[in-house]
């Protein structure tokens, strides 16, 4: 039995293996499987529940997730796999303006198609919608490194027709099924200043250059190239005023002013940026009192390790101070990983009176809000305001210390 790929595919862990009409064997994909995907990733049994499906399924995150090295564990034992790699032209070619007869003739003799980049595929949306209504045999993935390009294009003509997952650096439970949590906890305030990108943590020596090299070479990639960036320059500072502001609301209208540009300038650019996966926000949660702050928003990282490399700021936490700034950010972008790996739908807020009551995450699932408070020193002294248990009396309160965090993660 033999295993056709060919043209593009390219897997990370330092490592390009370039494809050209070669034939594997399953002992070949064996071992690239144990090679490429030492660390399991959480996502990976959902998706391949869903091949059962027959949509095409779209995996997006940042680059250097290990959106490709997923593919590889994505094979599920086919014999007749095509993997094409868009950020190469002649694989992108092979699908821009395809009728659905060509489609049809390129995609149905596999068993497996995977489309890596497929953002770089113009009107991919059309093209998708194609696929799908083809209603072939075939399982399609597809990856995308943005979803600015598939926001647009995607959404529209395949509406009902994809299944979409995002994929997200690796969450601190992935790496404890790796090793386990007690390792995770040494390693602890390595993660915090580090981050989580899969090449971080598997080579961990190199982890001040891959961290530079991402954010000057990846992080701003796929946005520079999408229409409407005028001024890159004014990202980059954005993305350091963000940086400085964690763990704090932030204020447009501040950030206008201090960029020089119009506000609706900087909700648009923190759009983008929300799209690339750089940074996710928080809304202010608001339901009774008068005095809670109804419009506020909070900005954090997706990983640690970006947010210091935009700052050039490695130092250990002992020489710091916004070690609970960093705390907090491992914590709430932890939690979203968690909810979206598990499906979960719960909403995220922040609450914040005008007095400066706070607390630092509220999930509401199913009508109950679930209260939580981060502190990177355990014996610190937290209660929920009284402010809010008069007026949300049913919700519960939690405080995530590092003695106690797994369940949180779990």
């Amino acid at each position: 039995m033999y295993i056709f790929a060919f043209l593009t595919a390219k897997f990370i862990l330092n490592l390009e293996i370039v494809f050209s009409v070669f034939l594997f064997s399953k002992n070949d994909l064996l071992l690239l499987r144990k090679t490429f995907n030492m660390i399991g990733r959480l996502i990976k049994d959902s998706i391949l529940a869903d091949y059962r499906r027959k949509k095409v399924i779209v995996l997006l995150g940042a680059r250097q997730v290990g959106k490709t090295t997923l593919l590889s564990a994505l094979w599920n034992g086919a014999e007749k796999v095509l993997s094409l790699n868009c950020d190469d032209y002649d694989d992108a070619m092979l699908l821009e303006g395809k009728t659905s007869t060509e489609l049809k003739y390129l995609l149905s003799p596999y068993e497996l198609v995977f489309i890596d980049e497929v953002q770089r595929v113009k009107n991919i949306g059309l093209t998708l919608k194609i696929i799908a209504d083809l209603k072939l045999n075939t399982q399609v993935v597809v990856t995308g490194s943005s979803s600015l390009s598939l926001a647009d294009e995607i959404n529209e003509p395949a509406t009902g027709r994809l299944i979409e997952y995002n994929l997200f650096p690796f969450s601190l439970p992935e790496l404890a099924n790796n090793t386990s949590e007690r390792e995770e906890q040494r390693l602890l305030e390595n993660r915090m200043i580090y981050g989580l990108y899969p090449e971080v943590v598997t080579e961990p020596g190199d982890a001040k250059r891959t961290l530079v090299t991402l954010t000057n070479n990846y992080l701003y990639k796929d946005l520079f190239a999408y229409k409407g960036i005028k001024k890159p320059e004014i990202i980059q500072k954005l993305v350091r005023a963000l940086a400085l502001q964690l763990g704090s609301e932030v204020s447009y209208n501040e950030l206008s002013n201090l960029l020089g540009v119009d506000k609706s300038t900087v909700e648009n650019y923190i759009n983008l940026l929300e799209k690339c996966f750089v940074v996710f926000r928080l809304d202010s949660f608001s339901r009774n009192l008068r005095n809670e702050i109804k419009k506020g928003k909070k900005i954090y990282f997706y990983d640690n390790g970006v947010r210091n490399a935009v700052l050039s700021n490695f130092a250990p936490l002992e020489l710091r101070n916004d070690v609970g700034a960093l705390w907090e950010n491992l914590m709430v972008s932890e939690r979203v990983k968690r909810n979206s790996y598990s499906g979960n739908f719960a909403q995220l807020f922040f609450w914040r009176t005008h007095e400066q009551h706070e607390i630092d995450l509220i999930e509401e699932q199913d009508g109950i809000l679930h209260t939580f408070e981060f502190k990177w020193n355990g014996k610190a002294r937290s209660s929920q305001p009284k402010a809010f248990v008069n007026s949300y009396p049913n919700s519960t309160y939690e405080v995530i210390t590092p003695e106690n965090y797994w369940s949180f993660l779990k």
